[in-house]
């Protein structure tokens, strides 16, 4: 009888790491739940270490790591990779793999097979989706085959184009109705929890106030059930023009410029290495080496 230990199933919480149910009882006692995106080992696991509660290894990869200048461009292949590294680095926040574009609009096979991937290659606990209406099937389908699943609506990065841009969703008396329409449909396809980007503070309050699940705000107000920004905005690497909603709690890229600059310095002017950053021979084993004949060479 085999004793090696088996992998848990999704949504099933591995010793220290988070349960996905205790979200819901975070909204329930009015915890707020803290997420960062992240996207390599060493940022899941200062992640960690700082005590964040999720871990979203977001698509905005695409522009904050791979140089893109939108998410669009991000492939599954490239957001397993980054994935398989940050839950390499983190350990009790839960970590969610952020579904690019085109790994599920085209049918609930496809959505549920990509969505596997992230968990039999990756490791995550669980997966995101931006968008409602259709995505409603893929969420069902996704939470069908046992892995858990966010939900995401607002500004959704994906279809920006279609929504006229960056731009704050849900300022019309309509537009908001919809998006309590569509928080709720998600909800009862089955999401453990929903994104609410840049939308009124008003509306994600009310949206908030009707889900049973929590909520995670990201430009959507304080009344939300926990709040999400992006690794490198919030620590100022990211040199493109900041939403008004991010707050940088770090000049992160002014250090590693001073940092490398300095280095180059003294490479330049022979001050690196120095003796401390060197190995050594004994007195022995170096005259030995001097004595030895080269090959090809006169003595």
């Amino acid at each position: 009888m085999s004793t090696r230990p088996r992998t848990p199933a999704p949504g099933t919480p591995a010793p220290g790491k988070l349960p996905i149910t205790e979200l819901a009882a975070m909204k329930e006692r009015s915890q707020p739940i803290v997420m960062v995106t992240a996207y390599d080992a060493p940022s899941g696991r200062l992640a960690d270490e700082a005590g964040v509660d999720l871990i979203l290894v977001g698509d905005s990869a695409a522009m904050t790591v791979l140089g893109h200048d939108s998410t669009v461009p991000a492939t599954m292949d490239e957001m397993v990779v980054l994935t398989r590294a940050v839950t390499r680095g983190a350990r009790r926040p839960l970590v969610i793999a952020d579904m690019p574009f085109g790994s599920f609009q085209i049918s609930d096979a496809d959505a549920a097979a990509n969505a596997i991937r992230f968990v039999k290659e990756a490791g995550a606990d669980a997966v995101k989706l931006e968008g409602a209406g259709p995505t409603l099937s893929r969420v069902q389908a996704i939470v069908g085959a046992g892995i858990p699943v966010m939900g995401h609506i607002g500004l959704t990065p994906q279809s920006a184009t279609a929504l006229g841009g960056f731009k704050a969703q849900g300022r019309t008396a309509d537009q908001a109705r919809r998006l309590v329409d569509d928080a709720r449909a998600l909800e009862a396809a089955g999401c453990f929890s929903i994104v609410l980007e840049a939308v009124p503070a008003t509306v994600a309050e009310e949206i908030t106030r009707r889900l049973t699940v929590p909520t995670i705000g990201i430009g959507a107000g304080a009344a939300t059930d926990g709040q999400v920004l992006v690794w490198h905005d919030l620590l100022g690497l990211y040199h493109g023009a900041s939403l008004r909603f991010v707050k940088r709690y770090a000049d992160l890229a002014t250090e590693i410029r001073g940092a490398v600059s300095a280095y180059a310095d003294d490479v330049r002017e022979g001050r690196f290495p120095e003796e401390v950053h060197t190995y050594s021979m004994s007195d022995e084993e170096l005259a030995e080496f001097h004595a030895t004949r080269v090959p090809g060479r006169s003595a």
